[in-house]
């Protein structure tokens, strides 16, 4: 009986400990301490990846009386959710506010030698309750995913949402954050990738068309993490019926060291333009040897056109918004997939020739228009459409 008793008793208490210990989980998942800070922390561009050379935004909680220290990430994303690839293809991309330990944030950052800035936020106690109980509320299961765009809803503009939407009129950005006001997505992504990623900014050129070249109004350059940073060294904060500089304090957590980082020497440029010269050159040695050429126009033709197929899916098969009215369409027509076969052939029908001309005009004028285009085509291409002339013309005089 004692025992029994002993048991019931160190049951009980076990289950008090253990309600207390949610009931204290529970009041600090709602109550931060006075000597909590929220801030706004931007991770320098990487030099290891594409994506990386954009940087990344996140917001931090810092709560040492309770002991927590976490980071809102809005750039996480689950492989493990249904159809993930394919949804990722048609530009269905779900993305999710993740909470992350810092430390460990931070360290995997510093081991990327990337530079780690805080901006600590000057807000009144309530104001960062109410900051938080937003963050907790996003960051529950059920509403803790959001539907990803490249430019419009991302992981940085994200950052400034959350204080927009916690906030309300407490809260204001200036607009004048910006000292190079009405420039393109495709200008303010070139600064990023054009030097140490040429073909990744390719990649991009290829596949996004003129949605990009949209000029932006300074609250749209916050796609970017430097210019989260800048609209917030700007914005306000509204404390008693007075408005303030809404970021107290900025601390350099880490500076990345400048490690020596040679930019690629066979950039798209210089690979498009030997391929030309070497195009030219055999164009003339099979000219004047007498042999053909042949599978290789049909190998050129077929790409191009499985190119201009790839576009076209891009812009009317998927949700990217920002694949519509691509002007690489240009020079790689869909078409060009026939074409390619009756390259094979030694005696072409007429209208093949009708076509050739057709290209080699529209590739002659496209390469002298090229600089007023509504669409800023990569200049690397123009070797591109270089190889298609020399193939088209010579196909047509021989």
């Amino acid at each position: 009986m004692d025992m029994i008793i002993k048991f019931i008793y160190w049951k009980e208490k076990l289950t008090l400990v253990i309600l207390l210990f949610l009931i204290s989980i529970s009041a600090f998942s709602q109550y931060l301490s006075p000597d909590a800070q929220i801030s706004i922390i931007t991770f320098g561009p990487g030099r290891q990846e594409l994506y990386s050379s954009f940087g990344h935004s996140a917001i931090r909680v810092h709560d040492p009386a309770n002991g927590f220290d976490a980071a809102y990430n809005y750039g996480t994303f689950d492989f493990n959710q249904p159809h993930f690839y394919l949804n990722f293809a048609r530009g269905y991309l779900v993305y999710k506010l993740s909470v992350q330990d810092f430390r460990r944030l931070k360290d995997y950052y510093e081991s990327n030698n990337r530079s780690i800035t805080e901006q600590v936020l000057n807000l009144t106690q309530q104001q960062q309750q109410q900051v938080f109980n937003y963050l907790q509320h996003n960051a529950r299961p059920e509403n803790a995913n959001y539907y990803y765009d490249y430019f419009y809803d991302n992981c940085a503009t994200k950052i400034g949402d959350v204080f927009v939407e916690a906030l309300g009129d407490e809260f204001r950005f200036n607009d004048d954050f910006v000292d190079d006001p009405g420039l393109t997505i495709r200008t303010l992504t070139d600064r990023y990738s054009a030097v140490y990623f040429p073909w990744g900014k390719l990649g991009i050129d290829l596949c996004l068309g003129m949605p990009m070249d949209k000029h932006l109004t300074n609250k749209q350059y916050t796609f970017l993490p430097d210019y989260v940073f800048r609209a917030f060294s700007k914005a306000e904060i509204n404390k008693n019926g007075h408005w303030e500089q809404v970021v107290s304090t900025i601390n350099k957590i880490y500076k990345a060291k400048n490690l020596a980082t040679t930019p690629p020497f066979f950039t798209p440029m210089v690979v498009f333009w030997a391929f030309w010269i070497v195009v030219l050159v055999g164009s003339i040695m099979a000219r004047r040897k007498e042999f053909t050429l042949r599978w290789f126009d049909f190998s050129l033709f077929f790409i191009l056109g499985l190119l201009g197929l790839f576009f076209l899916l891009l812009w009317f098969a998927t949700d990217h918004a920002a694949a519509a009215w691509n002007l690489n369409l240009l020079w790689a027509w869909p078409t060009h997939l026939i074409i390619a076969f009756y390259m094979l052939k030694k005696q072409k029908p007429r209208w093949v020739n009708w076509y050739l001309l057709c290209v080699s005009l529209l590739g002659i004028l496209l390469l002298i228009l090229w600089p007023v285009l509504p669409q800023s085509l990569n200049y690397s291409l123009m070797g591109i459409v270089a190889v298609i002339i020399t193939r088209a013309g010579y196909n047509i005089l021989t």
